[in-house]
């Protein structure tokens, strides 16, 4: 039945994003399906946002459907099964001609509907790719293209850990202690492999290549390497000696693709491209990427056990506008680089207070437009998702486009984070041994040195103080009394309870 469900969801979802012809990839990473399109001009917006496992869509470089955690990874394969399926069937072109057809405009009526709301969402969202398409934030995206499909791996992995050290405090089980500890660390210590792979399948070269490069990084006898006046260490340099080291096996690649002569291509260039770039990766980039890991770790602890409550008000309140700007995922390697060197990453933990002051400004617009039935249906439906720290529904579709309610939002997170920050400094120092979740979905995943009942408290605290803090901000400072007098009304009386259609758009495409 499950499989019935996912795959009647995938069904729904294709010929509503132009057909199978109207697609050339189709990707996933936590919450969205990440698909991309020959013609966006088939998409239709409104019936794709109006199905019930549809949580928003996005549009940036892929047009991406938010279904959320778990969905996602079900829906994913059997979308890719469909549009298969359908490329080998006959005459696909007369479906994706009918999906051409534009949806027709809503009549006009007093109030302010979801659907309206989501309008003015478009036109910030298109605003802000016009003005953030710059080559250097689109090189950033696409080193987090190569990070996301690692984080499956990554929550598996860190879940599995977190048991393991509960058995190992609780002397539960002793036998099953060392093999839950390999399960654990196997994928770890050989993510560098996974990095140089996908660096190089992402940047135009061969992944194995890639992969066979970024393992030079973790192989043991690297240690009879003098470097710099320094033996070399297994491992140095890290996921960031992998990305640079595949990077450059791409470069070097196409450049022997463009000079070796055709008859010596298949045994000339993997060589000069493994050889090259292996010997630059062992006398150069691992010594440098391995400062560049330690001065990442060394920064994030000064941070927060000097800074505190400042590093944690700063960088809570300032992470819902990366979010806006879609370069959230850019922290990846970063939060990657301290999971290697210290098991969890100390930064997740207070970031993640940005989606509660989101849920908290988002249950205090619930309160303060009683009259608006459209807003407060979007508002339930995307909260669920919110509390679990899919935030996209609760930005693009209320906070953003209402405007004031997006700053007092990330002010309720900017709260959390200091909350936090401070008991970082306090000494209850505590992070996340995976990335990809937030909110409620954190908590299995939390590790520190305080001892979990400490760090589960302040976690839970930092929560609501988000929650808390959102909601006081934008329930009392979040509408002038224009906005009010807009907003607050029922957009079409006669209805009763709002249709499903507008309902289920929180998120502009």
């Amino acid at each position: 039945m499950p499989t019935d469900k996912n795959r009647a969801t995938a069904a729904a979802i294709l010929p509503l994003v132009g057909g199978p012809d109207n697609i050339t990839s189709v990707a996933h990473c936590m919450t969205r399906l990440r698909i991309a399109l020959r013609d966006r001009s088939l998409v239709r917006h409104e019936e794709l946002n109006a199905l019930p496992a549809v949580l928003g869509v996005v549009e940036d470089d892929t047009y991406q459907i938010v279904l959320g955690p778990g969905t996602v990874a079900r829906v994913t394969p059997e979308f890719e099964a469909l549009v298969a399926e359908a490329r080998t069937q006959a005459a696909p072109a007369s479906a994706a001609a009918s999906a051409t057809a534009p949806e027709p405009a809503a009549a006009p009526h007093p109030g302010v509907t979801a659907a309206e709301l989501a309008d003015r969402g478009t036109a910030l969202k298109d605003a802000r790719k016009a003005r953030n398409a710059t080559p250097f934030k689109l090189f950033l995206r696409r080193v987090a293209n190569i990070f996301v499909p690692l984080i499956p791996a990554l929550i598996g992995c860190g879940i599995i850990a977190g048991l393991n050290g509960m058995l190992t405090n609780l002397g539960w089980l002793p036998a099953l202690v060392p093999a839950l500890a390999a399960i654990a660390s196997g994928f770890m210590s050989l993510i560098a492999v996974f990095v140089g792979h996908n660096t190089a399948k992402e940047f135009g070269g061969t992944p194995v290549l890639g992969g066979a490069v970024a393992a030079i990084i973790v192989f043991p006898g690297v240690a009879k390497i003098d470097a710099f006046g320094q033996h070399l260490s297994p491992g140095q340099g890290g996921v960031l000696g992998a990305l640079a080291a595949a990077l450059l096996a791409v470069q070097v690649e196409k450049w022997c693709r463009k000079r070796v002569p055709e008859a010596l291509d298949v045994l000339v260039t993997p060589t000069l491209t493994v050889l090259v770039s292996g010997l630059v990766t062992l006398f150069g980039l691992m010594f440098l990427a391995g400062s560049v890991s330690t001065a990442i770790g060394t920064s994030a602890t000064w941070l927060l056990s000097t800074g505190g409550a400042f590093a944690g008000l700063v960088l809570g309140g300032l992470f819902l506008p990366l979010v806006m700007l879609g370069l959230h995922q850019a922290l990846i390697p970063i939060h990657t680089t301290l999971i290697e060197q210290t098991g969890y990453t100390v930064l997740l933990p207070i970031l993640a207070m940005a989606g509660a002051g989101q849920v908290g400004a988002a249950i205090a617009v619930y309160f303060r437009l009683p009259r608006n039935r459209s807003l407060r249906t979007t508002i339930k439906s995307a909260l669920p998702a919110g509390f679990l720290g899919v935030g996209e529904p609760l930005i693009y579709g209320i906070s953003l486009p209402l405007g004031r309610p997006f700053v007092t939002a990330c002010v309720g997170g900017a709260a959390g984070g200091a909350f936090v920050g401070l008991f970082n400094q306090l000494g209850v120092g505590f992070g996340s041994t995976a990335i990809g979740p937030s909110g409620w979905a954190l908590f299995p995943l939390l590790d520190g040195r305080a001892g979990m009942g400490a760090t589960v408290a302040v976690y839970a605290g930092g929560l609501a103080v988000g929650y808390l803090t959102g909601f006081a901000a934008t329930y009392f400072f979040g509408f002038t009394r224009q906005m009010l007098a807009e907003l607050d009304t029922d957009p079409d009386p006669a209805a009763g309870t709002p249709a499903a259609g507008p309902a289920k758009q929180p998120v502009p495409a």
